[in-house]
């Protein structure tokens, strides 16, 4: 009976702890637009031998990390995976490999947030190729659906984003971008403020007619980005993990922008 009772205090003071620490963190975050601290676990999941291993080998944003924030990609990582259900669609089979691309995508984007699980989706649909979407009765590589809380890829043009790395493209960012859009507005974490936050500051450069104009002649930006602002800041998002250097050089308030809404640091010399 003891035993249960040091069980029990021992676990409403962890909670206790949790509760006082994340409170001083929001409270950072309000006044500075930035979390007082990002990584911080008791208790760091692992990934299976195997798709540890494939993450050593495959993914290049986890390579250029120190080994501080390795384990903490790591940890993520593997939390993203039990978290999320995985479905695989007209014959495509979910493998642990497709997992961890799938996990790296999204932990690579909120890598800079100290809250980064949400509720907005919990399940993960995986096609071989492009899919016919109920909801725009078109063909679609990628969908977000908030009702039904699912993101939607083609594997084929999910790859695609990942292999090419310097087109502007990259699928797995795009979509995962759409739900944080969602979750900024539904949350009160602090992590999900600043990206409303951000997210609400872009109007004033989407209503400047010259600054728009100058964005639209650049031809840096795919014409999809102009369809409305959710697709504008998805793209520019992609640009950010694409090619950093090029959108920070012709665009360095959307760049700034960006890197604020993420929290992001110069873990990778952005």
């Amino acid at each position: 009976m003891k035993h249960i009772y040091i069980i029990k205090l021992i676990t409403f003071l962890v909670s206790a702890f949790t509760l006082l620490v994340n409170g001083i963190n929001r409270i950072h975050g309000y006044i500075f637009n930035k979390p007082l601290f990002i990584h911080f676990y008791l208790i760091k999941k692992r990934l299976s031998k195997k798709q540890k291993n494939f993450l050593i080998a495959n993914i290049s944003f986890y390579k250029m990390l120190d080994n501080k924030n390795k384990i903490y990609f790591e940890h993520r990582l593997a939390v993203f995976i039990r978290n999320y259900n995985f479905i695989g669609r007209d014959g495509f089979v979910i493998t642990p490999e497709v997992k961890v691309l799938i996990a790296a995508s999204y932990i690579k984007l909120t890598f800079g947030m100290r809250t980064y699980i949400t509720s907005v989706f919990d399940k993960i649909v995986v096609y071989p190729k492009s899919f016919y979407s109920v909801i725009t009765k078109q063909q679609h590589k990628g969908e977000y659906n908030p009702a039904f809380k699912m993101i939607v890829f083609s594997w084929e043009d999910f790859l695609l984003g990942d292999i090419i790395t310097n087109d502007n493209l990259n699928l797995g960012i795009h979509e995962f971008v759409h739900a944080l859009t969602f979750h900024s507005q539904k949350s009160k974490d602090i992590s999900a403020s600043i990206f409303f936050r951000g997210y609400k500051g872009l109007d004033d450069f989407l209503q400047n007619k010259k600054e728009m104009e100058e964005v639209r002649k650049s031809n840096y930006f795919r014409e999809y980005a102009f369809v409305n602002k959710m697709e504008f800041v998805a793209v520019i998002t992609e640009c950010f993990f694409e090619s950093p250097k090029e959108l920070q050089q012709q665009f360095p308030v959307l760049y700034t922008k960006i890197k604020r809404m993420l929290n992001y640091k110069s873990i990778l010399n952005h």
